[in-house]
């Protein structure tokens, strides 16, 4: 009985939506412009175009570009936009008419259309997959709410330069912004600076000459300062925040209100890079090198990218913010495309003085193990000046209580005998367990010496804390890491034991900050290790006070840790970018990883149109992938990107028509 009733539920379904084609083909059809030109919601790369359909006349006053739409596609009913209304078609036949106007508000806007093509082309990727990004997902409540009325603010533009006192080129960069223009700068923020009053400002300045700003930075913690930063110099009801945790009602309903009109300044993480602001006049990332600014979803595109493309489209300032300067912004500066932002060597002198343990002779001769030791006395002789004053900030790049083990004897790394992970203690009373596993291994023995002994050449931010609480028995410790991090903490002295980014800001800055396990950061295998070891220590170094220390526990004679010292971020930026130049690395080339099982990637190898100066550097295995998938990195000369990002497209849409197996193309990824 169940078999034969679910056939004739199916059939008249069927006959229902045959009926509603029926009566939706006999339509009449828009006397005017009775053509409209859809991006339907597909994830086929080979179909990634716009599609004509009829306009119904009973539609055709609100059938306008931007909405939202249902049209009849391979036998069922898709989403799209409408992004076009036209005269006639290219089409030969009849064309099926839009099925259902989803709803009449406009919710993507020209500028963010062709922007999302850029994006989809720029990163080998399909249009569909960029608007969902774009456009976040509909919430009936929130379209039958009016936005709020927009206030013009009163900007005060002396007291943003005054802000800004003593960076070079700051006064002309916010002069300019109200006046209108669209200046180009990358700012190196000194030690101790307040960046989110001091973007509010320059927000402040674009809104006096009646233009909108986007900004966007790398977490929620960031994302609270800077919205209350806007709300100190802008007053409040000015700007909207767009992340994307923000719930569907509460983000869709500050979309609309950037969408009408109503608020143009949006601060928010990488989801709030494609707001589609009025009248926009600047674009603003902090932090650029901050892996949260890469999308992990396809097409994978960078904020920092998709800004300064937008820059470009809509002739917008811009500006590339933060304590430290990544390789890209170096570029920037190198080709004119920006101006630099810095202060003086006199008042980075006055901001803060950073130092590394054992530097120097007279240290070493009053601790020999300086350099050799985790925690060497000097660190023990400034924590203890420091907590006279205020809080200190110690930062340690390991989570967990002993992140690796080894034996005591011979310095074997403790594996598991399961599956071969690393072992590690959670804390001081648990066992050895496997990191990759859970498996515990409460028996564990050397297999080279069989020692049962270990020792933790690697430990987490709860074992340092433990070891500063001992140390210091009268002062506090307070931990930042993991599930558990700390926004801000007061001025009460206490040792605050962080991660990289769960930093939180002390009130007033901190008294002094330490950094452990240097050669850890250093070590990580990456192509930006040590880009990426000094943007984490200049953004804990950059929450001191004015006048505060510094202390770096590592190598004297690193690079990194030399330009920390002299706080030379543009030193470092430019010998890091001829080291990429000379070894064809981005930015000075363009790359590109095809990640899938070995046919469809030799597949993808095959049909690939290869650039001038084209380079294939592998196939390489990836470890514990499930079935097997290797990965190979496709390269060309930075003249060839854009031939390289149109090859790959085509490519993926020569794929897709065959319904061949997908495999993962990545555009410039962030790291390989």
């Amino acid at each position: 009985m169940l078999p034969g009733l679910a056939r004739e539920a199916v059939t008249r379904a069927r006959k229902a939506s045959a009926t509603r084609a029926a009566k939706a083909a006999s339509a009449p059809i828009a006397e005017v412009d009775p053509v409209a030109r859809v991006l339907v919601d597909l994830p086929l790369a080979h179909l990634d175009r716009p599609f004509d359909y009829a306009v119904p006349a009973a539609m055709a006053d609100d059938l306008l570009p931007g909405v939202r739409v249902k049209v009849r596609f391979a036998g069922q009913d898709v989403d799209g936009f409408v992004i076009a209304r036209a005269g006639e078609s290219e089409h030969p036949g009849r064309l099926a008419p839009v099925r259902r106007l989803v709803s009449p508000e406009s919710v993507l806007s020209p500028a963010i259309t062709t922007l999302c093509g850029a994006i989809a082309e720029r990163y080998a990727g399909t249009r569909s997959d960029v608007l969902r990004l774009a456009v976040p997902h509909r919430h009936a409540g929130a379209e039958k709410e009016s936005s709020p009325p927009r206030l013009l603010p009163v900007v005060d533009l002396q007291a943003g330069i005054s802000a800004w006192g003593g960076y070079a080129n700051a006064p002309a960069f916010l002069t300019h912004l109200a006046a209108g223009g669209d200046p180009r700068a990358v700012w190196s923020a000194g030690p101790g600076a307040d960046w989110p009053v001091m973007l509010a400002h320059a927000v402040a300045a674009t809104l006096a000459a009646d233009r909108g700003s986007l900004v966007c930075v790398p977490d929620h913690a960031d994302v609270a300062r800077l919205d209350a930063a806007l709300t100190e110099v802008l007053g409040p009801d000015q700007h909207v925040v767009l992340t994307a945790d923000a719930g569907p009602a509460r983000r869709y309903r500050e979309f609309l209100a950037v969408r009408r009109g109503a608020r143009r300044v949006v601060v928010g993480t990488r989801a709030a890079a494609f707001a589609p602001v009025h009248d926009l006049g600047l674009v603003v990332i902090w932090d650029d090198g901050d892996d949260q600014h890469a999308e992990p979803r396809a097409p994978y595109p960078h904020v920092r990218e998709v800004l300064l493309l937008r820059a470009e489209q809509e002739g917008t300032a811009a500006l590339l913010g933060g304590f430290a300067r990544s390789v890209e912004a170096q570029q920037l500066l190198r080709t004119g495309w920006a101006r630099p932002l810095e202060l003086g060597r006199s008042d980075l002198r006055a901001s803060v003085r950073t130092e590394i343990a054992g530097a120097d002779d007279r240290t070493l001769e009053r601790d020999p193990l300086a350099r050799s030791v985790r925690i060497p006395q000097e660190v023990h002789r400034r924590v203890r000046a420091a907590l006279n004053d205020g809080p200190v900030l110690v930062q340690t790049p390991r989570t967990g209580y002993a992140a690796a083990l080894a034996c005591v004897r011979c310095r074997t790394p403790a594996r598991c005998g399961s599956c071969h992970g690393p072992l590690a203690l959670p804390d001081p009373t648990s066992p050895p367990t496997c990191r990759w596993c859970g498996t515990a291994a409460p028996a564990w023995a050397c297999p080279e010496c069989g020692e049962r002994g270990l020792r933790a050449p690697v430990v987490g931010q709860a074992r340092t804390a433990e070891e500063f609480g001992r140390a210091f028995p009268g002062a506090a410790v307070r931990v930042s890491a993991g599930e558990r991090v700390l926004t801000t903490v007061d001025r009460t002295p206490a040792i605050v034991v962080a991660t990289p980014g769960a930093e939180p800001v002390a009130e007033g800055g901190y008294a002094a900050v330490v950094l452990l396990d240097t050669w850890l950061a250093l070590g990580a295998p990456h192509l930006r290790a040590e880009e990426e070891a000094l943007r984490r220590w200049s953004n804990a170094v950059g929450l001191v006070r004015p006048g505060g220390r510094a202390l770096a526990v590592g190598d004297p004679g690193q690079p990194a840790l030399q330009a920390l010292v002299r706080w030379d971020h543009a030193g470092f930026a430019e010998r890091e970018a001829q080291a990429r130049r000379e070894a064809h690395l981005p930015p000075a080339s363009r790359l590109a990883t095809i990640v899938g099982e070995v046919g469809a990637v030799d597949d993808v190898l095959t049909l690939l149109e290869r650039p001038a100066g084209t380079e294939v550097l592998g196939p390489m295995g990836i470890e514990r992938s499930d079935p097997p998938e290797v990965r190979v990195v496709v390269r060309v000369p930075r003249a060839q990107g854009a031939a390289l990002s149109a090859a790959l497209g085509e490519v993926q849409r020569l794929r897709s028509a065959r319904k061949l197996d997908p495999v993962r193309i990545q555009v410039d990824p962030p790291t390989l």
